[in-house]
């Protein structure tokens, strides 16, 4: 009985979600994390922080990456959140910023990751990449 339990309330705090390799991925992506950190009552604060986070994670994976790509989520209230995203491993070729391209709006990804993150890595493993971040309850 306790283990059912332990698994439904396991259940209950994990959010998985695709991405899709699409032009507005990342605000749907948002969007849909937004509602569930409001369903778990993560305070607002860190709520923000979580939706950065995912932002750049996300964007990470559909500029650089293969598909497919999807975003787990997850809530341990005392601890924190933890936000995965897997795709398929890099791009042949990856994109990068060219000439002409503010750099204001590119290559802050990862300091903003490091900046609000806890603790944060990279897995490679036989199914592609899977970068993470976790960001403590507050």
């Amino acid at each position: 009985m306790a283990a059912q339990l332990t698994t439904l309330l396991r259940a209950a705090y994990e959010h998985v979600c695709p991405v899709p390799p699409a032009a507005g991925a990342v605000s749907a992506v948002r969007r849909s994390v937004a509602a569930v950190l409001a369903d778990w009552s993560v305070a607002p604060g860190v709520a923000e922080d979580v939706l950065l986070v995912v932002s750049e994670l996300v964007t990470n994976a559909i500029v650089h990456a293969r598909p497919p790509a999807v975003l787990r989520l997850s809530w341990a209230p005392g601890d924190g959140v933890r936000i995965e995203v897997t795709d398929a491993g890099p791009a042949l070729s990856l994109r990068r910023c060219g000439a002409g391209t503010d750099p204001d709006e590119h290559g802050r990804g990862e300091t903003i990751v490091h900046a609000l993150a806890t603790r944060h890595g990279i897995r490679v493993h036989a199914g592609g990449v899977t970068r993470w971040a976790h960001l403590a309850a507050g």
